[in-house]
């Protein structure tokens, strides 16, 4: 018996090693890229594909004062463009999945079961199935080449992932809670405001820190709606730097492409803990 636990323990000890340089190797993989383009942005355009190692032999900042300025208008333009889309989109969804939310997991309506069905099947739809839709209405209603059709949906809590991650977190909230408010007279108002909002400030946070991320990363919906280069947002202006007739300013855009995610890893860095609270009181193991 003894014998059979030693060996056993020096299998445990020989595979914690390699498990380590598993991840290891695995955690290198990943960030490789993040790494390569960090360097190439401090590389003349010459030597970016020249020398594709990680360590440039001839060191520069000039990329990001020419990128910071390449465009129409200098790179803050486009950054404010995109807070003010993301701003929207984060407000939007805090407010109405919400209270979507609120309305599946605690009040009782006729076909409420069909209808959070319809609406866990709508995450199985893709972008590209609505978008034709989408550009139809928003442009009989004038929204093209505006901010709206990007923020408006938001606060009709189109965005069923979250509603389902909310309706979760609000269903594992004790009844009893609801009953005292009651008791008390308080209605759904009072009680959403003061009981469930407070309780439910992890997933919120989790709700606005993926709502940031999506849309601050969301490439597609804003090169459909916006056109001029007044409303272009971060991804669309890093695509202006590709230029399909003439030479494109590698070193300007990857230089703008860290500084574009700056605002990702500091949410990220700030809402971390919030972000695993939430997933983990969620359901979502």
């Amino acid at each position: 018996m003894g014998s059979s636990t030693m060996t056993e323990l020096r299998r445990a000890r020989g595979r914690g090693p390699a498990k380590h340089a598993v991840l290891i190797a695995a955690g290198i993989v990943m960030v490789y890229p993040l790494l390569w383009m960090l360097a190439s942005s401090v590389k003349p355009d010459a030597l970016i594909f020249r020398e594709p190692g990680l360590i440039p032999t001839d060191l520069t900042t000039e990329n990001y004062s020419l990128g910071w300025n390449a465009l129409s208008h200098p790179f803050t333009h486009y950054l404010m463009n995109s807070f003010l889309v993301v701003a929207g989109a984060v407000v939007g969804n805090l407010a109405s999945c919400s209270l979507a939310a609120y309305a599946f997991a605690r009040l009782n309506f006729r076909f409420r079961r069909l209808w959070f069905a319809i609406m866990l099947m709508s995450i199985m739809l893709p972008i590209h199935v609505i978008i034709v839709p989408q550009y139809v209405l928003f442009s009989e209603l004038g929204w093209l080449n505006t901010f709206l059709p990007l923020i408006v949906p938001k606060l009709l809590a189109t965005d069923a992932f979250f509603v389902f991650l909310m309706v979760q977190f609000f269903r594992g909230v004790p009844r009893e809670l609801c009953e005292a408010a009651r008791i008390d007279g308080a209605g759904h108002a009072r009680i959403f405001l003061q009981i469930m909002l407070p309780l439910a400030v992890p997933a919120l946070a989790t709700t606005a820190i993926f709502t940031f991320i999506w849309t601050w990363n969301d490439f597609f919906s804003q090169l459909i709606f916006l056109t001029e280069p007044d409303l272009y947002t971060v991804p669309i202006a890093l695509r202006a730097f590709l230029d399909s007739t003439g030479q494109s300013s590698w070193g300007a855009m990857f230089a703008m492409s860290i500084v574009s995610l700056v605002p990702l890893f500091l949410i990220f860095l700030l809402g971390q803990r919030y972000l695993v609270r939430g997933i983990a009181t969620t359901g979502l193991k």
